[in-house]
C-alpha cells in the first residue's frame, strides 16, 4: 500500500473522480500537482476544487518558459514532425510534467505517482516512461487501467454520490476531449472520431478560420542564433514570450490546423484535429534559415534521422539515450543557424520572402548565371559521365 501519492491533477472531472478513488482506496494523504504549461486556463479553481476534496499539499507550477526552452525549442532544432503532420504537442509535454511530478515525489516523501491516461492512449506510457526513467523504483498508479468505472456516465455517477462537483457543460456526453499547452492543442473522441466527417468549426479554438482570418497579410522577420529564434521583428524576447507572439499571429491567419489519422504507439490509430499557430511558423522559418547556414550532408542526415527522433518522442522515450544521443548529433550542426527569416503570413499560409545569415553558405558567385565565379562549367561533363557508369551496364 502506498504511503503518499502525487497525483497529475487537471481539476476536470476525471481527475478529479480519480483524486477522490485514490482517497477513498488507498486511505493515504494524496498530493496535487498541476502544470501550467500555457493552456489558457484560469489554474485557480484547480487549488479550490483540490481543497474542497481535502487535499492539503497542492502544487500549481508555471513551467512554460522550461517547457519552450529546454524541451519544445531542442524538438524543434530537429525540424520534429511524427508522420508528416504532427508536431508532438501533447508528446513534448508529458516528460516535463512526469520528471517535475517526481520531483515533487522526492519532496514531500512520496513513494508513488498517478495520472489519468486512459489504457487505450499514448499518453499512459510516455508519463509512466517519464516516471521511471527520473525514478526506476517509484510505484505507479493508473486509474484507468484498474478501477471498474468505464464510461463518463459512470465518473459521473461517482462524482455526485461523492459530492464532487461537476460543471454543467461536463453532465452527459462530452462532444470531444482536448489537450492544450503554448505549443498546440488537440482534440479527439465522439463527434470527431468518424475520419470522413468533417471536424466542426466549433472545434478549433486557437485559430481562426479561412473565412474569418485577417484580409490582410503581416510580414514578420524572426531572428534565429544557434538554431532557436532569439527575437521577432528585432525585439528580443524569452522563448516562451516567441512562441506565445507567434500564436497571435497563427491565430489571426488561419494557421496551423491539421486533421490527422495517426498510427499510435499502443497499436491502434486515431483521428485528432491540431492547432499548432506558432509552431507551424517557427519550423517552417527554421528550415528556411538552415537552408543557407547547414552544409548539404547536415542538412540531409537531419532530415534521414528527423523521423526516429518523432517517433522516439511520440512514444514516450525523451529521456533515453537514443534521443539524447539523436539531440546532441542535431545540436551540433546548429552552431552556424543564425540570421534572419522573413516571412508572410495570410490565409493559412506561410511564406517565406527572405533570408539571410552572416554565416551563410550561399555563394551568388557560384550559383549566377551572371558570374563565372570559380566554378568551371566544363568538369561537370566528367562528373556526369562518372555518375552515369552504373547506368550503362
Amino acid at each position: 500500500m502506498p504511503k503518499k501519492i502525487v497525483l497529475a491533477y487537471s481539476g476536470g472531472l476525471d481527475t478529479s473522480v480519480i483524486l477522490k478513488w485514490l482517497q477513498n482506496k488507498y486511505e493515504c494523504p494524496v498530493v496535487t500537482f498541476t502544470a501550467d504549461l500555457g493552456q489558457g486556463e484560469e489554474l485557480s479553481p484547480v487549488r479550490k476544487k483540490a481543497e474542497s476534496l481535502g487535499v492539503k499539499e497542492i502544487f500549481i507550477e508555471d513551467l512554460k518558459e522550461e517547457f519552450v526552452k529546454n524541451y519544445v525549442f531542442p524538438m524543434f532544432r530537429a525540424n520534429a514532425i511524427y508522420e508528416g503532420s504532427y508536431y508532438l504537442g501533447t508528446a513534448i509535454a508529458r516528460p516535463l510534467i512526469a520528471k517535475r511530478q517526481i520531483e515533487i515525489a522526492e519532496e514531500v516523501g512520496a513513494d508513488t505517482v498517478a495520472h489519468g491516461a486512459t489504457g487505450k492512449g499514448n499518453d499512459q506510457v510516455r508519463f509512466e516512461l517519464g516516471y521511471y526513467a527520473n525514478n526506476s523504483k517509484i510505484n505507479v498508479i493508473s486509474p484507468w487501467r484498474e478501477w471498474d468505472l468505464n464510461s463518463r456516465k459512470d465518473l459521473i455517477n461517482f462524482a455526485e454520490k461523492n459530492q464532487i462537483s461537476i460543471p454543467k457543460d461536463k453532465r452527459g456526453e462530452a462532444p470531444f476531449s482536448t489537450d492544450a499547452n503554448l505549443l498546440h492543442t488537440s482534440s479527439e473522441g465522439k463527434i470527431l472520431e468518424d475520419p470522413w466527417i468533417e471536424a466542426p468549426e466549433y472545434v478549433f479554438s486557437r485559430t481562426k478560420s479561412i473565412d474569418d482570418s485577417k484580409n490582410s497579410p503581416d510580414e514578420i522577420i524572426l531572428s534565429f542564433k544557434g538554431g532557436d529564434v532569439v527575437a521577432i521583428n528585432q525585439k528580443e524576447l524569452k522563448p516562451h514570450e516567441i512562441l506565445t507572439e507567434l500564436n497571435k499571429y497563427g491565430f489571426e491567419h488561419g494557421i496551423g490546423r491539421e486533421d490527422i489519422v495517426e498510427n499510435r504507439f499502443v497499436g491502434m490509430k486515431s483521428r485528432g484535429i491540431y492547432e499548432t499557430p506558432g509552431g507551424s511558423i517557427l519550423l517552417k522559418a527554421h528550415r528556411a534559415i538552415e537552408s543557407i547556414t547547414l552544409d548539404r550532408g547536415e542538412a540531409h542526415l537531419k532530415d534521414e534521422i528527423m523521423p526516429k527522433y518523432a517517433e522516439t518522442i511520440y512514444n514516450g522515450f525523451w529521456f533515453s539515450s537514443e534521443r539524447i544521443a539523436m539531440q546532441n548529433l542535431i545540436d551540433s550542426t546548429q552552431k552556424n543557424v543564425t540570421g534572419d527569416v522573413k516571412l508572410k503570413l495570410y490565409k493559412g499560409n506561410i511564406i517565406i520572402s527572405g533570408r539571410k545569415s552572416p554565416l551563410s553558405k550561399y555563394k551568388l558567385s557560384l550559383v549566377s548565371f551572371d558570374e563565372v565565379g570559380d566554378y568551371n562549367q566544363k568538369d561537370a561533363e566528367g562528373f556526369i559521365k562518372i555518375s552515369s557508369l552504373r547506368l550503362k551496364n
